[in-house]
């Protein structure tokens, strides 16, 4: 699993390439908790684009996420999903919060 950062004013981008599973989780969780702990981040946008499969670990960090970016008054943002990862957000519920494959002006 390659995992990438990048801060934009007040929005983290997570570029993810590889497999999310149990281990990897835990690893995205770790390296966006740290920006969150470190940094004055609201907005957290997940790029899917080079995840090649995800588990149940994976809709866990998102919805984690989720929760942290909407404490301080953020969004989530997925883009770049896969079809067999967007089928597993869709079948999550994620999709009824959080949106999917949208533009990154729409985090406001």
């Amino acid at each position: 699993m390659e995992i990438n950062l990048e801060r934009i004013q007040n929005t983290l981008i997570v570029k993810l390439a590889g497999e999310i599973d149990h281990h990897s989780a835990a690893n995205i969780r770790t390296a966006v908790d740290n920006e969150l702990t470190f940094s004055p981040i609201k907005n957290i946008v997940f790029d899917f684009g080079g995840v090649t499969f995800m588990d149940s670990s994976g809709i866990g960090m998102v919805i984690g996420r989720y929760k942290q970016a909407k404490a301080r008054g953020g969004k989530i943002l997925i883009v770049r999903a896969k079809p067999q990862v967007d089928k597993l957000l869709e079948l999550s519920g994620i999709k009824k919060i959080i949106e999917i494959n949208g533009e990154v002006g729409n985090l406001g």
